[in-house]
C-alpha cells in the first residue's frame, strides 16, 4: 500500500474520531478540537492526490478511498452538525439556521450521490469520469464552511462567515452537480 492510499485511511480513521470529539461537550472547546481534527483529515484530502499525481502513484485502491473518504468526512460532519442546534442555528437564530442547514445538507447528500451513481453509470459502459474543477473548489468551500461553524460554537464572530461560506458551497453544489450531469449527459 502507497504513502496516497494510507492517507486516505488515515482520513477515514480521523472520521470517528472528529465524530466523537463533536460529541464530547464535557471537554472544554470540543467543537474546536473537532474542527482541528477534521481540518488534519482535509488536508490529507490534498496532500494524497499531490503525492499520488507527482510521484505517479495513482491506483484504483486509491481513487476508491480517496472518494470513500472524501464522501465521509464531508457527509459525517455535516450530519453531525444537524444535530446540535448550536452549530447551524449560531446568531441567525435556530429557525434560519435549522432551515438552512437541513436544506443544505439535503442538497449536498443529494449531490453526493447523483454523482457517485453517475459514475457508476459510466464504469459500467467503461468510461471513467473525472473530477472537475467546480467540484474541487465545491469542496474546498465546503470544509471551510465546517471548519468555520463549528469553531463558531466557541467563537461566535466566525458564525457570520462560516453561514455564508456554507451558503456558498450550497450554491456550488448545486451548479457542479447541474454542470456534471449536462456535461456527461452522453452516459444516460
Amino acid at each position: 500500500m502507497n504513502l496516497p492510499n494510507k492517507l486516505s485511511l488515515i482520513r477515514i480513521i480521523m472520521v470517528p474520531i472528529s465524530v466523537a470529539l463533536f460529541y464530547m461537550t464535557f471537554i472544554p472547546y470540543n467543537y474546536v478540537l473537532s474542527a482541528a481534527v477534521f481540518a488534519i483529515a482535509s488536508f490529507t484530502d490534498f496532500l494524497d492526490g499531490y503525492i499520488a499525481r507527482k510521484y505517479n502513484l495513482v491506483t484504483d485502491l486509491g481513487k476508491f478511498l480517496d472518494t470513500i473518504a472524501d464522501k465521509v468526512l464531508v457527509l459525517a460532519l455535516l450530519t453531525v452538525m444537524l444535530t446540535n442546534p448550536c452549530v447551524m442555528a449560531g446568531s441567525f437564530g435556530y429557525t434560519f439556521g435549522a432551515l438552512a442547514g437541513g436544506i443544505g445538507v439535503t442538497i449536498i447528500v443529494a449531490r453526493e450521490l447523483v454523482v457517485c451513481f453517475l459514475r457508476m453509470i459510466a464504469a459500467g459502459k467503461g468510461k471513467v469520469l473525472a473530477a472537475e474543477n467546480v467540484g474541487k473548489i465545491k469542496t474546498f468551500t465546503t470544509d471551510f464552511a465546517i471548519l468555520f461553524l463549528l469553531v463558531a460554537v466557541d467563537l461566535p464572530v466566525l458564525y457570520v462567515p462560516g453561514m455564508v461560506l456554507f451558503l456558498i458551497s450550497v450554491a456550488l453544489t448545486v451548479y457542479s452537480g447541474v454542470y456534471y450531469l449536462v456535461k456527461n449527459r452522453d452516459v444516460f
